[in-house]
């Protein structure tokens, strides 16, 4: 696939300023189409949904529960009332922590979580642990990322009640073999919660194919807004739950004593909603579904491939990870010798390429790697291959830059 110069060009701030955007796993740019939605919804349909019986709420609600129909179509989850809107993958995953996990974990019990894991995902995990007294077992990869199955079935032993594990590493870029982990975690009875923060923005997701229990993304990773997010949970779990915050709209009604709470998934969504923010979303699938998953993979391991294949000719620069562009989804995480991170993402900065360096919220990860920090690359199939060329000229500058004669 060649880049259609009028797919970039709906994209307003890669337009305007010449900055080669490669920081797209911590948050993608939004096409125009998104931001011209959510600037309709507060110019035309702005009132507080599910409160009202005039026009206007009724509008609000309207499109607030049409962008969850958008995102039960692209999960292909069963029931709309299988999503819930959460404002981001973090929230999710503690909306599950705190209203299964805390309610169905117990002394004696364990949880498998793998080392790849975003702190997201192990936090709430190790909180969870904490209270139940359960045990916190790590599922341990391969230096490239990979999860064997003699390590997934050693790891989720028979007395595991949950698994929660990545789709895709936010640092490796290696995408996790989620049905054999789900056939191991069926086995013994446990559920599994798939953080796929990384994973909807670039791949399509069948969570009834993978089999998995929860799944947790953020909309601001797959070009829609910040603060709006997603949880699937199989309807019969979600049924069983308990509230996570209580409050206005999450109930049926509240006497002096008690209250009866809404039916699903109302009574996750307290408070007033962020109906612009669905909205977004809601265009977000749309543009993802125009473009299609199979045009944006392609393009995107084109552009990966050429990265890697230019960051090992530069010497002094390790990559880290599969030597495989098809085992990144567009992740190139990299050290060099003699030089901080931070100072490897100042100097590309002063050439106007925008890259992530730091412990990228994984530093479990990267200690059992070997490294304290590092810097990340990461692309979306709306780069260019210039900007590719740009990043590997200023890599290749940066020891020369710092003092390096070599």
């Amino acid at each position: 696939m060649s880049l259609n110069r009028s797919i970039r060009e709906e994209f307003p701030l890669l337009v305007s300023n010449d900055v080669a955007y490669l920081d797209n796993a911590a948050t993608a740019q939004r096409p125009a189409c998104v931001l011209d939605e959510i600037r309709r919804f507060y110019e035309n349909a702005n009132a507080n949904p599910l409160r009202g019986l005039y026009a206007l709420s009724v509008e609000a609600t309207s499109e607030y529960e049409s962008a969850r129909v958008a995102v039960q179509q692209l999960l292909n989850a069963a029931h709309p009332e299988e999503i819930v809107f959460t404002r981001n993958t973090t929230e999710a995953i503690n909306l599950v922590a705190y209203s299964y996990g805390l309610n169905k974990v117990k002394q004696g019990d364990n949880i498998t979580i793998s080392i790849m894991e975003h702190h997201s995902n192990m936090l709430p995990w190790q909180m969870v642990a904490g209270k139940t007294g359960a045990t916190l077992t790590y599922l341990e990869c391969e230096k490239d990322g990979a999860l064997t199955e003699d390590a997934i079935r050693n790891n989720i032993p028979d007395n595991t009640k949950i698994v929660a594990i990545t789709h895709v590493s936010n640092v490796l870029g290696r995408t996790t073999p989620v049905e054999t982990v789900v056939a191991r975690a069926k086995e013994v009875g446990a559920v599994v919660l798939l953080d796929a923060a990384q994973s909807v923005a670039h791949m399509r997701v069948d969570v009834q194919k993978l089999g998995v229990d929860f799944l947790a993304f953020s909309g601001h990773k797959m070009m829609g807004p910040m603060g709006i997010g997603a949880l699937y949970g199989k309807r019969e779990l979600l049924e069983e739950m308990p509230p996570f915050l209580t409050g206005g709209e999450m109930i049926e009604y509240v006497t002096r004593t008690g209250a009866t709470y809404a039916e699903l998934p109302h009574k996750f969504e307290a408070g007033t909603v962020n109906a612009a923010g669905a909205v977004g979303l809601h265009a977000a699938i749309d543009f993802v579904n125009r473009i299609g998953y199979e045009n944006m993979e392609e393009r995107e391991l084109l552009l990966t491939r050429l990265a890697l294949d230019g960051i090992k000719d530069i010497p002094h620069v390790h990559v880290l990870g599969s030597e495989d562009p098809h085992e990144h989804c567009g992740i190139i995480n990299f050290t060099i010798d003699g030089v901080h991170p931070h100072d490897v993402s100042q100097i590309l900065d002063s050439d106007n390429v925008a890259v992530r360096a730091g412990h990228h919220c994984a530093q479990p990860l990267l200690a059992y790697l070997g490294v304290r920090s590092t810097t990340r690359a990461s692309i979306m199939f709306y780069n260019t291959e210039e900007e590719i060329q740009r990043f590997l000229k200023s890599v290749s500058t940066v020891r020369e830059r710092m003092g390096y004669s070599e």
